[in-house]
């Protein structure tokens, strides 16, 4: 609702009280609540503590003149918005002009007629009050949207993280991988990623729910290499490491946040920071540091527990395996933060 009489406060400044009178005088037929100042110091002491809805402002005046009330008005946040309409006897083009340009919204030059000064004023408090109003709603339907975009993100999300975790039982039907070795990855790459320095918040998300994706190419494995209980032959195991590709592939289309995640962990957990991995022999810090954390998560957890072409490995042997190839296999800076933090990990792999 539009505010109106005694709600409507007007400042007045005029080094000429009859001059303030005068104005008062005539705007009073509408109610309003009136504050004045003799000069233009005063007013900006006025203005620095109080809100008003319009200012009148001389142009004349000693101390400071309007036109640098004006200017130093607007740089106030509380007040920047407050219509100021010029009220003097400064009649010529290159004055108002001048008015106009320091930030005032009207111009009136004395002596004024009454009706005329009612009309100008009830019509910049109206639009200034409705400029307000019209911000309000706008600022509420702002909020209301991204309200609504981020409860949209979020079940968008939520059916990805859906749709990952039904794919991480079809990984357990059709591979030697347990849940549980699935579910220790992600735990290892989230702390991995935690601390990383460079790794923003919605970054470790992404990484832990997208990591059980890591392994996914292997539903296009056939079962006989796949399953193999011995050593594969060269050629299975040309085959084998096809599933890196093949995941990528099953990936790569989709724009979602966790989905494009999880192609780059597929895609490139199992290069080397030396560049003697596949599936492009990427290397160093061309590989992406999803891969990079997923590729040192997947071997140490792998190392440590028994599967069934191999039997568990002593923590202490795996984390000597890890330092041997600490810039051969592994992202030094990644292996630094697994030892100097092995405790926090020992916690995950004893889960």
């Amino acid at each position: 609702m539009l505010k109106s009489g005694k709600d409507v406060h007007i400042l007045i400044v005029d080094d000429v009280s009859e001059n303030i009178q005068v104005a008062m005088n005539i705007l009073k037929e509408e109610s309003y609540t009136f504050s004045f100042a003799s000069d233009g110091q005063e007013a900006l002491d006025l203005i620095a503590n109080n809100a008003f809805d319009l200012i009148l402002l001389d142009i004349m005046m000693p101390k400071i003149n309007g036109y640098d009330v004006c200017l130093q008005i607007k740089q106030l946040d509380h007040v920047k918005d407050t219509p100021v309409i010029f009220l003097t006897a400064k009649a010529d083009v290159d004055a108002i002009s001048k008015g106009f340009q320091v930030g005032g919204v009207d111009y009136i030059v004395k002596p004024f007629h009454a009706n005329e000064l009612l009309c100008r004023v009830k019509t910049h408090i109206e639009l200034a009050i409705s400029r307000q109003a019209l911000k309000t709603h706008s600022n509420e339907v702002e909020v209301k949207a991204n309200l609504q975009a981020s409860r949209l993100t979020k079940e968008i999300e939520d059916n990805q993280c859906e749709m990952i975790y039904i794919l991480m039982e079809v990984m357990e039907s059709t591979s030697d991988e347990t849940g549980q070795h699935i579910k220790r990855v992600a735990d290892i790459c989230k702390l991995l990623a935690q601390k990383v320095d460079y790794l923003s918040e919605e970054e470790v998300t992404s990484i832990f729910l997208a990591s059980p994706m890591h392994d996914i190419g292997k539903i296009a494995i056939p079962e006989d290499i796949l399953h193999k209980p011995g050593k594969l032959t060269d050629d299975e195991m040309a085959i084998m490491k096809t599933h890196a590709e093949k995941g990528y592939e099953l990936l790569k289309n989709s724009k979602r946040r966790l989905t494009t995640a999880a192609a780059i962990i597929a895609h490139e957990h199992h290069e080397k920071w030396d560049g003697s991995g596949y599936p492009r022999g990427l290397k160093g810090d061309e590989i992406h540091i999803y891969g990079r954390i997923v590729a040192l998560a997947d071997v140490f957890d792998a190392l440590t527990h028994k599967r069934q072409y191999k039997s568990a490995w002593t923590v202490d042997d795996a984390v000597e395996y890890i330092k041997q190839n600490s810039g051969k296999h592994f992202d030094p800076a990644l292996v630094d933060i697994l030892i100097t933090n092995l405790s926090e990990f020992l916690e995950i792999m004893n889960q």
